[in-house]
């Protein structure tokens, strides 16, 4: 156990909700960028909608108490739970925030989770040297870094595929209107998803925070108070947007229809669900990157703008690296005091 004075405590518990807050602005874009591209909410109206979906999140877990394992990877999946320090959480914390102000500023849509993760690898090995690393878990988040987006990609096309099937004899005004509704609901579903898994990786880091400094009594377990404030906190986040983002999920990828806009959520929703189920941390701007790309493929290949998505690929390979970079460096700045 590692003694931390209570002020010290609260800073920490802050910058991590700050963090929270932030991956919620940086990732705004995930919940919403479909709906903003197919004019089916405003903007303004798209971001409050996200927001409440996020939060709602909270409540779907007091019913499935299982689907709140990503936290428990996070805190204890990553990095061995009773070698991580203040300090490894400081470090961590830093430099996924620097990783995600930097990508926020530029308009890449990088992973504020892996961002997460990485913070959490290089804080962890600077402290404990690899040794600290529990590798079952850093592997399934690397698999997921490949699949998420992958298998989103394939849900995607299938339910475009599947609902134009479905749809083959009603009129195209009719198909359209349909679709709205749909989309809407999808949009919702996939808000709740990408709170619920995004939420947690701020939890499992408070969560490792108190266990290691002694003020977690018990077994390794996420606290209600923890919980619902991360939830406050990426809802907020949401609420505040992420502008230049939001532009190039929803429009410079792929141009989207409802229909289309419909089948990435409905593919992206349900692919975050299985991952919280599964308790990955998986990247929610993977997911519904890969989903928007299936869905824009269904129509033609042509209609993806590969250039673009390209550098998006690019920026996910270099945010693991970079903000372990990041992590471990601050890491070693709090040893200097």
């Amino acid at each position: 156990m590692h003694e931390l004075a209570f002020p010290l405590l609260v800073g920490l518990i802050l910058i991590a909700l700050a963090f929270d807050f932030l991956n919620g602005l940086h990732d705004a874009a995930n919940s919403i960028a479909t709906v903003v591209a197919t004019r089916l909410l405003g903007p303004v109206q798209a971001v409050a909608f996200a927001a409440v979906f996020n939060f709602a999140a909270y409540f779907l877990s007091l019913i499935f108490p299982e689907l709140h394992k990503v936290a428990e990877t996070i805190g204890k999946g990553l990095i061995d739970k009773d070698m991580v320090t203040p300090a490894v959480v400081f470090g961590a914390l830093i430099g996924a925030m620097f990783w995600n102000v930097v990508t926020w500023l530029k308009g890449i849509p990088s992973s504020s989770s892996h961002a997460l993760v990485g913070g959490i690898i290089g804080a962890g090995v600077a402290h404990a040297g690899m040794s600290g690393i529990e590798w079952s878990g850093l592997n399934k988040t690397l698999i997921a870094i490949v699949l998420s987006p992958l298998l989103g990609m394939i849900l995607s096309m299938f339910v475009m595929l599947a609902t134009s099937w479905a749809m083959k004899d009603a009129t195209a005004r009719g198909a359209e209107r349909g679709f709205r509704y749909l989309h809407l609901a999808s949009s919702a579903a996939y808000s709740i998803s990408h709170g619920l898994n995004d939420a947690q990786k701020t939890m499992g880091i408070i969560t490792v925070l108190l266990y290691s400094t002694g003020y977690l009594q018990g077994e390794f377990h996420v606290p209600h108070w923890v919980a619902i404030s991360c939830y406050v906190a990426i809802a907020l986040g949401t609420l505040s947007g992420g502008w230049k983002i939001i532009e190039t999920m929803g429009s410079r990828i792929t141009k989207l229809s409802q229909h289309q806009g419909f089948s990435a959520s409905a593919g992206g929703s349900v692919m975050l669900f299985t991952a919280s189920l599964l308790g990955i941390p998986v990247s929610t701007t993977h997911t519904i990157t890969g989903c928007i790309v299936g869905a824009g493929t269904a129509r033609r290949a042509s209609a993806v703008r590969w250039g673009v998505a390209q550098n998006v690929v690019m920026a996910w390979l270099i945010t693991i690296p970079a903000s372990a970079a990041v992590g471990a460096i601050f890491y070693m700045i709090t040893r200097l005091f």
